[in-house]
């Protein structure tokens, strides 16, 4: 039975997100656990390692870190929807557990209030790597997919929270929403 905290594509096990007990808090008012020691996954060359590993994930997340074009994240999306999940929709089912958690934890809509762009870059690829070593602590695959929700929101709601090296160059260029 699914206790809202299991990860079904993780093997079912009961599973809940892990806290620190630690927060920090962005300018926004938003809050989210702390991520000193976890490494910054975000400044990883993606796009080494996605060409290392044959991985077409780490590749998209790349090329939407150095091209700011979500049509790469909704790739992610897509691919994860069909390849793990029974489908699409079973994966946004899964999804708003983590949602529920979240407003558990910190606040209904906390997210909303706007969060930096590479703290889900971040968090997503930790949470893939994760998964993709076999880690079943703590239901990887579904925070991979709150996380690029999360950027993808964030990319078209909150611009300003936008702070990738594609925003660095950047022009009023249609393909980057």
């Amino acid at each position: 039975m699914n206790d809202g905290n299991t990860n079904e594509v993780q093997g079912g096990k009961s599973v809940e997100i892990k806290d620190s007990g630690e927060r920090r808090t962005f300018s926004t008012g938003s809050v989210r656990d702390v991520s000193e020691g976890k490494g910054r996954c975000d400044l990883l060359p993606l796009e080494v390692i996605g060409a290392f590993l044959l991985d077409e994930i780490l590749l998209r997340i790349a090329n939407y870190v150095r091209g700011g074009n979500v049509d790469d994240l909704f790739w992610v999306l897509r691919y994860i929807g069909r390849t793990y999940y029974d489908s699409p929709y079973f994966m946004f089912l899964e999804v708003a557990k983590h949602y529920e958690d979240g407003a558990k934890k910190y606040a209904e809509r906390n997210w909303e209030k706007g969060q930096p762009l590479h703290v889900y870059i971040d968090s997503g690829v930790r949470h893939y790597l994760k998964f993709k070593a076999g880690l079943t602590d703590e239901p990887h695959l579904r925070a991979l997919v709150w996380n690029i929700l999360g950027a993808i929101w964030t990319h078209i709601n909150k611009p300003e929270m936008i702070d990738l090296p594609f925003k660095e160059g950047d022009s009023n260029d249609e393909n980057r929403s």
